[in-house]
């Protein structure tokens, strides 16, 4: 599932925004940036803080925001190969994805500055990136208090969450050409019941700077 995950931020989320040259977030296991670009902006790349406290985590996405906000433009290469160390439990993983929720929030009120100078589609991407997962969590929240109050389900709402699944993971699936990518609808409910609770947790310690996993 992470393996797909992984394919989907790159191969649909960063092919797109490179459409646009503002990919938002160079990964940090591959990434390459031009020396004189580098030094530019070096000093505000060493000396990351969030609401006055150091910021070390989400470094790569940190450093293409400030990359943008220079002026330079950040390209995604679909040829390129890379190996990355991923984790292989729950816990870990929910640490990982915590840290890289709060570095998104973070970044995000870094960029909202650039945004109006990149295209509107960036900005749509980027807005709905933050915005929708809690508008999700919402949702959810309101089918669990359905469901708590009035003893019925939400039926309208479990059907729009599996056809937007299905949709999707039939789009990745026929994009890759691979069927495996209809499988990938078992991480829905990771996400609804997992993922969703984390971001919002993380949107309300985003003043936390520990790295989860040392």
């Amino acid at each position: 599932l992470i393996d797909m995950e992984y394919w989907l931020a790159c191969n649909e989320e960063r092919a797109a925004q490179a459409r646009f040259g503002a990919v938002m977030c160079c990964c940090g296991p591959c990434a390459m940036y031009r020396r004189s670009a580098l030094l530019l902006l070096l000093d505000q790349y060493e000396s990351q803080f969030f609401w006055g406290k150091p910021s070390d985590f989400g470094e790569d996405r940190h450093l293409t925001i400030l990359m943008l906000k220079a002026g330079f433009r950040t390209e995604y290469v679909p040829d390129a190969i890379a190996a990355t160390v991923v984790p292989d439990r729950m816990g870990p993983y929910l640490r990982q994805q915590l840290r890289w929720a709060r570095s998104t929030f973070r970044d995000t009120f870094l960029a909202l500055r650039l945004l109006p100078g990149l295209d509107r589609y960036i900005t749509l991407d980027v807005v709905g990136q933050n915005l929708g997962p809690l508008l999700l969590a919402l949702a959810v929240l309101a089918g669990v208090a359905q469901v708590t109050l009035t003893a019925t389900v939400p039926l309208w709402t479990v059907m729009m969450i599996a056809a937007m699944t299905m949709i999707r993971c039939s789009v990745a699936a026929f994009r890759a050409r691979q069927l495996r990518f209809l499988a990938f609808s078992l991480h829905t409910p990771i996400n609804l019941f997992f993922l969703l609770p984390l971001k919002a947790y993380a949107l309300c310690t985003l003043t936390n700077s520990d790295w989860l996993s040392r």
